[in-house]
């Protein structure tokens, strides 16, 4: 069913609980994991010292890359990691498209009200113009534990 299955990730819980809901889908279907990490150039601004501060996130890129990339090989599963700067949910879609993802498995921070309303989240933007299904995965944020959102699983379009 699924060929290919991408996971953004920043480092955090919900993109950690995203990885693990990821590599048990890519067990189950012989899939290949995509890990994808964005350097937001936007957030980053252009004042002196730009250039060293990319570099950093780059640098925190690759490990988070490389790190969700062991994970998935130790699963014994087949996994690729990769960093991109631009805009974060600009940049999912065009690695989807690009590397023909089948599914897009993403952490969400469980934002509510207000919070979400001025935040915004590149979950909700990814979910809302994907053409793949997305599935959003929350970390219980007590623990780190995963808790998949089925109900919030949505295939762009519908």
């Amino acid at each position: 069913m699924y060929e290919d299955i991408l996971v953004p990730t920043d480092g955090s819980a919900g993109a950690s609980a995203a990885l693990d809901e990821a590599i048990e889908l890519a067990t189950q279907f012989d899939a290949t994991v995509h890990s994808l990490y964005v350097v937001d150039v936007a957030s980053v601004g252009t004042e002196v010292g730009t250039v060293d501060l990319v570099e950093s996130f780059e640098q925190m890129g690759e490990d988070a890359t490389e790190a969700a990339a062991t994970r998935a090989r130790d699963a014994g599963v087949e996994a690729t990691g990769s960093v991109a700067a631009g805009s974060p949910h600009r940049e999912i879609l065009d690695y989807a498209d690009d590397h023909g993802i089948d599914l897009v498995v993403m952490g969400t921070h469980g934002r509510t009200g207000l919070e979400r309303y001025l935040l915004g989240s590149v979950t909700e933007k990814v979910v809302r113009t994907a053409d793949v299904p997305v599935l959003t995965v929350r970390a219980d944020e007590g623990e780190g534990e995963e808790e998949s959102d089925a109900e919030d699983t949505e295939e762009a379009g519908e």
